[in-house]
């Protein structure tokens, strides 16, 4: 087992996964304090490493594309005092940090962990029912549905429509931006037959953020609801089962490559239903989705 101990959070490993603990250091941030200690399994990762610095240093991890749901949601864009795959780490800890990358990455060359993405979340998201207000609005989940209401700040275009409740079902994406420099962030939610995006300031399907100490903390709800959206592979999967059906626009006909032996198309042809079952087992695609990509596969044989 590695462990590393900082005012910035504690870091342990036992072979299998990683718990990560903010600390209570008047420093962290609420994100991570609200979010919380995160069990991050070996097969999450796809890498680690450490940054010495005059002062101090910075232990990373990296996940694999598509593992995570708050990595997803927020694209990457959580600065550090943010981030809870970061930890500062004190001068006079820099050996153990090293031993603690040392052993993390042992384990995952033991393990033969693929640093490539995952087709299923790996991490559960943060927990539900969650409420946050930040911005000129205040939003709240509980894991059906997502209500947002309106500040005495916010635009009339939204005040005047009152609160707005979005099911689930109805929302195919989420996105959180934080605020840089001018330029104002948000959380916005993309919902079936809505009109074309208008800025945040009058979206009634977004919150506007102006850069403040708890904007990050909207974050928690992007996440929240994503890790309850189809995962991005299992888009990807159906997108490309209805452009072979025909029920959705193609794309541009690809180069025309050499036809592959026999026996590869048949491998190729079974590793494709064996992929397509284990979305469907785990629950990423429904019952008629997976039956419209497994048409689609077979079609193509």
């Amino acid at each position: 087992m590695a462990e590393i101990i900082q005012k910035d959070g504690t870091w342990v490993f036992d072979g299998d996964a990683l718990r990560l603990t903010p600390g209570r250091d008047k420093n962290v941030s609420l994100l991570r304090s609200e979010l919380g200690e995160l069990l991050v399994p070996l097969a999450a990762l796809a890498g680690v490493s450490f940054e010495q610095g005059k002062k101090s240093g910075r232990l990373r991890l990296r996940l694999r594309d598509g593992a995570d749901p708050l990595v997803h949601a927020t694209g990457g864009r959580l600065t550090e005092p943010h981030d809870p795959y970061q930890l500062l780490v004190e001068s006079d800890r820099y050996g153990v940090a090293e031993y603690f990358v040392d052993e993390v990455r042992n384990a995952l060359l033991l393990d033969q962990v693929p640093s490539g993405p995952v087709d299923a979340y790996l991490l559960p998201g943060p927990s539900v029912p969650l409420s946050v207000s930040a911005g000129d609005g205040i939003a709240h989940f509980d894991g059906e549905r997502v209500r947002l209401e309106w500040k005495w700040q916010a635009e009339d275009a939204k005040s005047a429509a009152g609160p707005r409740t979005l099911p689930l079902v109805d929302i195919v994406a989420v996105e959180w931006q934080p605020s840089a420099g001018l330029e104002n962030g948000h959380l916005r939610f993309t919902v079936r037959a809505a009109p074309g995006k208008v800025p945040p300031k009058y979206d009634p399907n977004a919150v506007e953020l102006w850069g403040f100490k708890r904007d990050p903390l909207m974050a928690l709800v992007a996440a929240a609801v994503q890790a309850r959206l189809p995962h991005p592979a299992a888009r990807a999967a159906l997108e490309e089962a209805r452009a072979a059906d025909g029920t959705s626009a193609p794309g541009p006909a690809p180069a025309p490559t050499p036809a592959p032996a026999a026996e590869d198309d048949h491998d190729a042809l079974l590793r494709r239903l064996r992929e397509l079952g284990d979305l469907h087992r785990s629950g990423v695609l429904t019952d008629e989705e997976f039956t419209l990509a497994k048409q689609a596969v077979l079609k193509r044989r």
